[in-house]
This record gives C-alpha cells, sequence and structure tokens, in this order.
C-alpha cells in the first residue's frame, strides 16, 4: 500500500507530495507537507519511523542571493505556495518566507544560480 493512502486511512492525515524522487530497488526521497490534528500527526511519523522511514522535519531555508538574481520571475513558476512573487509595480522579486516550504523547486529553475538553501 502506497504510505500516503496509509496515513489517511490510519491516522486521518492529509499527504501533499511536493516533490518526490523515487526509483525502483533504490533509496527515495519525498518532500510531503502533512497535515492534519498535532496528535495523529505525531502518531503517523512514529508508524514511519517504525517502518524504517526516515522523516525529517525541515529546519532549513531558502536563501536568494540579491545581487546575482534578475528578477526574471521564473521561480515563481514552480512555487507551490506563492513565497515568491513579482511585485506588481516594480516587477522585482518579493520572498515572503513564511510561506515558503524549502520544497527547493526553484532552485534548478533560476538561471543565474541567485537561489539556494542553508540546508
Amino acid at each position: 500500500m502506497p504510505i500516503t493512502y496509509l496515513l489517511a486511512k490510519e491516522f486521518n492525515v492529509a499527504a501533499n507530495i511536493i516533490r518526490a524522487q523515487v526509483a525502483p530497488n533504490q533509496i527515495g526521497k519525498l518532500v510531503v507537507e502533512l497535515s492534519g490534528d498535532i496528535d495523529r500527526l505525531d502518531e503517523a511519523i512514529e508508524w514511519m519511523r517504525s517502518r524504517h522511514i526516515s522523516v525529517s522535519h525541515n529546519l532549513g531555508e531558502i536563501v536568494i542571493d540579491e545581487d546575482v538574481c534578475v528578477h526574471c520571475g521564473l521561480c515563481t513558476g514552480v512555487c507551490p505556495t506563492e513565497a515568491l512573487s513579482l511585485h506588481p509595480e516594480t516587477y522585482k522579486l518579493t520572498f515572503t518566507r513564511s510561506r515558503c516550504i524549502v520544497c527547493e523547486q526553484c532552485i534548478p529553475t533560476c538561471p543565474v544560480q541567485a537561489i539556494s538553501t542553508n540546508l
């Protein structure tokens, strides 16, 4: 059974897959946003760990080098939470850190490599 299905069925936890890197017979990586009752979330995380699924809370953050950024806006198109946007009057990139889930989709999209993570 898929993990996301079991999280929903057994723990009433919604799993929003932000990014997935999986291949047959290899260790994969999912960036997942979990939502639900906090107690059930804790139970779900413990259940995943009991199944030898490594779980880590995202403690890093996206860093934008303002000296390198050309404000092209390409990163805004891949940001699932709209943490990155272009200011409607100045057309300069704005970053709302509180909306960022550090999915890292913006990093490979930046043509001048102005975006990185401090993970």
